[in-house]
C-alpha cells in the first residue's frame, strides 16, 4: 500500500485553505529580530477566522527563509489546479496582511495572489514539501 493510499480522508475543514505558520528553531524566535511574532500569528488568526484554518507547526526545515508560511488550497482550489504556496522571509506586517487578503479571496487556485507575494515565494526541497503537504 502506498503512502498516498494510507492518508486520511479529507477533513471537514478541507473546504477552506490551511495556512501553516512555522514556529520552530528560527521562525518566530529572537533569531529573526524586529518582528513581533506573536502579533503576526494573532493577526493572521484574527484576519482569517472563519475563512481559513491557521495552524502552527514546528520547524519546516527552511530556516534560511524564516519566517515561513505555507498556504494550502481548499478542496475547490486544489480542484482548480491550486497547489501549496511556500512564502519565506515573511517578516513585514504588510506581507502577512497581503497573505490574509489573498486567502480571504479564495487562495491558491481560486484567486491570484497580490503581485508582491511573488517576492516571498520559494520552492523548498521535495522532502520538505512532502512532509508538510501530505
Amino acid at each position: 500500500m502506498s503512502r498516498r493510499d494510507r492518508r486520511a480522508a479529507p477533513t471537514a475543514g478541507s473546504d477552506r485553505c490551511t495556512v501553516t505558520v512555522c514556529r520552530g528553531c528560527c521562525c518566530g524566535t529572537a533569531k529573526i529580530p524586529g518582528v513581533d511574532h506573536a502579533a503576526q500569528l494573532a493577526g493572521l488568526r484574527g484576519a482569517l477566522e472563519g475563512t481559513a484554518r491557521v495552524r502552527v507547526t514546528d520547524c519546516l526545515s527552511a530556516c534560511e527563509h524564516a519566517n515561513v508560511i505555507v498556504v494550502q488550497p481548499s478542496a475547490a482550489g486544489r480542484a482548480a489546479g491550486g497547489r501549496p504556496v511556500w512564502l519565506g522571509l515573511v517578516n513585514d506586517p504588510d506581507a502577512a496582511d497581503d497573505i490574509a487578503t489573498w486567502v480571504r479571496s479564495g487562495g491558491p487556485g481560486l484567486a491570484e495572489p497580490p503581485g508582491v507575494l511573488d517576492l516571498y515565494a520559494f520552492a523548498p526541497s521535495r522532502r520538505i514539501r512532502q512532509a508538510v503537504e501530505s
